[in-house]
């Protein structure tokens, strides 16, 4: 087999690009290969060494076993139907609005219907994405959601696209980097002011829980949400939660420790107003929606996307909760 190098090789080790590329290969059959079966630009070649644009790689395997390595290929997803909308695209990046139920990586059960196996199928029949011009790269979210979080997902469509929105969501001033986030939520309690909520945070993974620590703790993570009312009743409150930082389930259980537990929040939440939910509108889950990506800083060649605003409108039963809770503004913000 021989591939020449392209712009999602360059600059990678051949060891990380062949471990892509034979993805039926374990890591010593990788080493292995590249001590006898590789050639690069007709030499051989180490596995540390970084690819140029335009480098000639000879994979010298039998068909049958190049068959076998190559079928487990990662970057080749199964067909998923769509179920996302597309917010913005261009030759870069593409910008989703993630429906509730979807999650956004495939994880022990669900490793068909995922987010990103719709995206790359989407892309593939748009002709954004083909899957047989590079075997070391596939379009990839830059940051997740919860399977039942709705709303605004970054894809970088290249490699070098899928760098520069890794370093905007990491870099900057606070730790949430160059990208703003905003959610929309509607809580249990009369939130009457705007709440700067600062703790630290420790996960417990077995049980897939945050939970809290004090500020001064020398233990966990440092986790910062701003949460400010939009519209407050007689018992819940209309609220946007901004991520200062980007911990799991952060402003799930800040609010929560706040005193203003998310409604439907069945890790988190009051139990009572949850079946209250669950009986008047069927919510079985955190009605929490990503609703606005603020670009402060573009990258490299993402430079042209500093000060662009994405939105996304919640899905139909968030809407219909805070009508029936007399707030009509959501179509607007």
């Amino acid at each position: 087999m021989r591939f020449i190098a392209g712009e999602s090789e360059a600059d990678r080790r051949l060891d990380r690009v062949l471990r892509k590329m034979l993805g039926g290969a374990s890591l010593s059959l990788v080493y292995r290969i590249i001590r006898k079966n590789i050639r690069v630009n007709g030499k051989g070649a180490t596995g540390e060494l970084l690819l140029k644009q335009g480098d000639v790689v000879d994979v010298l395997l039998p068909d049958e076993q190049l068959d076998d390595l190559t079928r487990k290929n990662p970057a080749v997803a199964p067909a998923a139907r769509k179920q996302f909308a597309v917010v913005f695209e261009d030759k870069n990046i593409l910008v989703v609005n993630k429906p509730f139920g979807l999650l956004t990586h495939g994880d022990a059960i669900e490793k068909k219907n995922t987010l990103t196996n719709q995206v790359l199928a989407y892309l593939s029949g748009s002709g954004g994405y083909d899957p047989g011009e590079t075997n070391t790269f596939a379009p990839a979210p830059a940051g997740r959601l919860d399977r039942n979080t709705t709303g605004l997902v970054l894809f970088g469509k290249t490699m070098q696209a899928a760098r520069y929105l890794a370093i905007m969501l990491k870099g900057g001033i606070d730790r949430n980097g160059f990208v703003e986030k905003a959610y929309l939520t509607i809580v249990s309690g009369k939130m009457d002011a705007p709440l700067t909520l600062k703790a630290r945070m420790k996960r417990d993974d077995e049980k897939n829980v945050t939970r809290i620590l004090p500020e001064t703790s020398e233990e966990g993570y440092s986790m910062v949400t701003e949460a400010r009312p939009l519209a407050v009743g007689n018992d819940f409150t209309l609220v946007e939660a901004r991520l200062l930082t980007g911990r799991t389930h952060q402003i799930r259980v800040q609010l929560a420790e706040a005193g203003y537990p998310i409604i439907g929040d069945r890790k988190y939440g009051d139990r009572t107003i949850n079946i209250r939910m669950s009986r008047e509108y069927g919510l079985e889950a955190q009605l929490l929606h990503s609703f606005r990506l603020k670009v402060t800083k573009g990258e490299g060649n993402l430079e042209y996307l500093r000060g662009k605003t994405f939105k996304a409108k919640p899905p139909a039963g968030f809407t219909k909760i805070a009508e029936d809770l007399g707030w009509n503004m959501i179509p607007k913000l």
